[in-house]
């Protein structure tokens, strides 16, 4: 409460500014600048600091080196006469041949296609063999698709040499329309962890 006989007094904001700390006055649009970045910061400044530790680790593998031992032979398919398909000649991983359709007959020698894997102890190894276009050697108009049996993993049991070896068969479907000959094709065996 002001009484009459009191005196109110008003002071202007002034701020000091300048060598001599000589008194100015701010304008409004100066005062509320300042206001401004003074509540900023103050406000953005964190009241507390959190510190969090993480777990880091490394690991280190020997590359993998893939070396082809022996290719892929499925023998000689004699094929029998009149009209007929899907005769299936299959050569398993463990180097078992199927060939037992009535309309086909398979001599020769067999053998699975091998490939050793080098690389770092008690890592697992994925394979990828994609199945394979046999081109025949006398018309390359004929071909066949070998589907190939091949592992999808294996575990390196040792470091370096001398590696694993594993084996990769596959199958050709047949029919009393195939042309005669030799059919080749190559295959595109990959390995990584």
């Amino acid at each position: 409460m002001v009484d009459r006989k009191s005196t109110t007094l008003v002071v202007p904001v002034f701020a000091m500014f300048g060598e001599h700390h000589s008194l100015h006055r701010r304008s409004p649009f100066t005062s509320r600048v300042f206001a401004a970045l003074i509540c900023a910061a103050l406000s953005g400044a964190p009241a507390h600091a959190a510190t969090q530790t993480a777990a880091v680790t490394a690991s280190a593998s020997k590359p993998l080196v893939l070396t082809k031992l022996q290719d892929l032979d499925l023998g000689l398919v004699t094929l029998g006469p009149g009209t007929w398909s899907n005769a299936t000649v299959s050569l398993s991983q463990a180097g078992a041949l199927s060939c037992a359709n009535a309309n086909i007959v398979c001599t020769g020698a067999t053998r699975v296609a091998r490939y050793n894997v080098q690389g770092s102890n008690q890592q697992t190894v994925r394979i990828s063999a994609p199945n394979v276009t046999l081109v025949n050697q006398s018309d390359s108009t004929q071909t066949l698709t070998l589907v190939t049996d091949a592992p999808a993993t294996l575990l390196l049991t040792n470091s370096g040499f001398p590696g694993v070896d594993f084996s990769i068969g596959g199958s050709v479907t047949l029919n009393s329309t195939t042309g005669a000959g030799t059919y080749v094709g190559t295959f595109n065996v990959t390995v990584d962890y």
